[in-house]
């Protein structure tokens, strides 16, 4: 993945390091990035059981717009990649913060018509400009200070990701949900085709607002000062250097890889499939609009746990960190899984906690010792937030052995984490040894 990115270890990092204070404000901007993202994903949360019941979709088919989202992660991490390599940080945030606005822009031209096609277009859409954004600004805020900082250093900014996560479900409850008929009853009733109407028809406001949000924030972007990092001199240095080396000499990289694939299934399949799980009789016996205000404790849990992670790595390893959260993760799946009423419901809110530090820890680990591959690796890396595509299989068994007994492919996840945490997080090679 080419972009101008400083490499761990380089020269460009140890200047970043020196005059970390300038580039404070640039973090401080990012992290409103990490927030919208967070929070236009997650709308998506309350959207999910809104659609189902206008479409009136199978699990199957629910989770499928989902897939839809995170399949665009794998078809634009490149491209994204390139557009950075060729008009630059700044501009390439811009772009695709305006990609956001159209997609969304897209979904009230989708309430318009109450197509399928058309919400599943604008979604990937959305998911595009936000792959762009995420291609650029993880590994930007990974290589802006020491190497051994970088998980504690991205677990903080990730924090303001999770703080647009928590209040996502509020937003879209009290827009969507709140507004809708199909918010508002019982779950299995069946709405009829007036109802469907109006509930496809509630997303407008919530979305016209976003756009403009949108709007505004790459109206800020495109003119602040954003630093840029690394010279075309370090840049070709670079390329010289890649010559001779291989990503997969990297065991930390090759099993960091499928380690962010498999962790968004588990966390896109709880997320999902929540409000839905709670709503059941013999767990919560709630609306869906209810259920969203316990959506938004699920993911104030992974806000909380995100500041804890990056106070405990400032003394602990972050390997350690990673697996303890993996087993408590597993722990609390098993009990969401087999038991019933308020302990399962809270047992699956729980998860939210320990999911906290698993994607900024396993990228910080994945991309460790890479060097002048740091960028390849780092592509590599967002590219398989495509797993979250996958929970279209977490939907399948839903349908077929039953919604709580689907949460153990959440469980089996957990298990890949703590493997990695415990061996596959360990450096083969570092890339410097090479050069």
């Amino acid at each position: 993945m080419a972009g101008p990115i400083a490499s761990l270890g380089s020269p460009a990092a140890g200047t970043m390091t020196r005059e970390e204070g300038s580039y404070r404000p640039a973090l401080s901007l990012l992290a409103s990035l990490f927030f919208m993202w967070g929070f236009i994903t997650v709308i998506n949360n309350t959207l999910l059981p809104h659609l189902r019941s206008v479409f009136d979709l199978s699990y199957t088919q629910t989770t499928l717009i989902e897939s839809v989202w995170f399949i665009a992660y794998f078809i634009a991490s490149i491209p994204a990649a390139k557009l950075i390599a060729r008009i630059g940080y700044q501009r390439a945030l811009v772009v695709g913060l305006c990609i956001m606005a159209l997609g969304t822009l897209g979904m009230v031209l989708a309430s318009h018509q109450v197509s399928y096609a058309i919400t599943l277009t604008a979604l990937f859409v959305i998911a595009s400009g936000i792959t762009l954004l995420q291609v650029a600004a993880n590994p930007y805020v990974a290589v802006v200070g020491p190497q051994e900082g970088a998980p504690a250093r991205l677990n903080l900014v990730q924090a303001f990701n999770s703080f647009g996560t928590t209040l996502a479900p509020l937003f879209g409850g009290y827009l969507i949900l709140g507004r809708s008929a199909s918010g508002n009853v019982a779950a299995g009733v069946t709405l009829s085709p007036a109802e469907r109407l109006a509930d496809a028809q509630s997303v407008q406001l919530p979305y016209l607002i976003v756009a403009a949000i949108l709007v505004v924030l790459a109206v800020v972007i495109a003119r602040f000062p954003l630093p840029a990092i690394g010279s075309g001199g370090a840049k070709r240095a670079a390329r010289v250097e890649r010559a001779g080396l291989s990503l997969w000499r990297h065991r930390n990289l090759v099993f960091g890889v499928p380690a962010i694939f498999i962790y968004l299934i588990a966390e896109i399949g709880v997320s999902n499939l929540f409000i839905n799980f709670v709503s059941q009789p013999e767990i919560g016996n709630l609306t869906h609009t209810q259920a969203s205000h316990y959506l938004f404790l699920l993911w104030g849990g992974m806000m909380v746990g995100r500041f804890v992670g990056s106070y405990l790595m400032q003394g602990r390893s972050a390997e350690t960190i990673l697996a303890g959260a993996a087993i408590a993760a597993f722990a609390v799946m098993l009990v969401a899984t087999f038991a019933t009423g308020s302990l399962a419901m809270w047992a699956l809110i729980s998860v939210g906690l320990f999911h906290a530090v698993m994607f900024p820890t396993i990228f910080t680990l994945g991309i460790r010792g890479l060097g002048p591959l740091t960028e390849e690796g780092a592509g590599l890396l967002i590219m398989a937030i495509a797993g979250g595509s996958l929970v279209v299989v977490q939907g399948w068994a839903a349908d077929r052995f039953g919604l709580q007994y689907s949460f153990l492919i959440t469980a089996a996840c957990e298990l890949y984490v703590l493997f990695f945490a415990l061996w596959g997080s360990r450096p083969g090679q570092v890339a410097s040894d090479r050069a």
